[in-house]
């Protein structure tokens, strides 16, 4: 007796968005990794270009140096979940991206349109191509980037849940530290939701997962349920 031959799960994209410490990158590799995506983190090209523009002398405040620069550096980013990766003219850029440095840069590069055009070109270009699907986080993946992505989800979290998170669960923190990153945290959703080039905001057809109460096991079974039920559907 012949059995039906098994087909392959349809490439899906899925697009995560919301604010820093809600817990969208372990989500999104995780997502990734359990259903065979790729997995692409758009905040680390923001802040690889960053980066760039901090080790090459240029002001960050000067929007019109910093959109003339915008095209310069040549970024590439790995999209393996297990070991994602991103370089800058070939140059592994992982672990310098993440200094307080370029944290505290990050914002003012990203806000300049020119820089989002370039980024945003990039971003599409790897999500479209990957033959297996994508998952595919940032800020604004969902209203801007993907449109048309085929999943769109939204993470929140309340400002304490996300500053713990942020402040590396308060091993060895006191309040005044948990105080100092929530406000950071709050200065950095201002600047985002703020900006007049793509801010941060939830897509109208994104489903919305408040993780607060939640493990992380817990929002990456939800995530991982919803882009199966799109699959099944599709």
């Amino acid at each position: 007796m012949e059995t039906a031959a098994r087909t392959a799960p349809a490439a899906v994209i899925v697009a995560i968005d919301g604010p820093a410490g809600t817990g969208k990158s372990s989500t999104s590799k995780a997502v990734a990794a359990k259903l065979g995506l790729g997995y692409l983190d758009t905040g680390a090209q923001y802040r690889a270009i960053t980066w760039w523009m901090v080790n090459n002398g240029i002001d960050v405040e000067d929007g019109v140096a910093v959109a003339d620069a915008a095209r310069k550096p040549v970024i590439v980013s790995g999209t393996d979940p297990a070991a994602p990766t991103i370089t800058v003219d070939g140059t592994d850029v992982s672990a310098p991206i993440r200094t307080q440095e370029v944290t505290s840069r990050v914002s003012a590069v990203s806000a300049v349109p020119e820089v989002r055009q370039v980024i945003t070109e990039l971003q599409r270009t790897i999500a479209t191509e990957a033959p297996r699907g994508m998952v595919v986080e940032g800020r604004d993946i969902g209203t801007t980037v993907l449109p048309d992505a085929d999943l769109k989800i939204f993470l929140t979290a309340s400002a304490e849940a996300r500053a713990a998170r942020r402040s590396g669960e308060l091993k060895g923190k006191d309040a005044s530290d948990l105080a100092a990153t929530q406000a950071a945290l709050a200065k950095r959703d201002a600047a985002d939701s703020g900006r007049k080039a793509s801010p941060l905001a939830k897509a109208d057809d994104a489903v919305e997962v408040d993780t607060t109460d939640l493990t992380l096991d817990q929002v990456i079974e939800c995530v991982v349920t919803l882009v199966e039920e799109k699959r099944a559907a599709a």
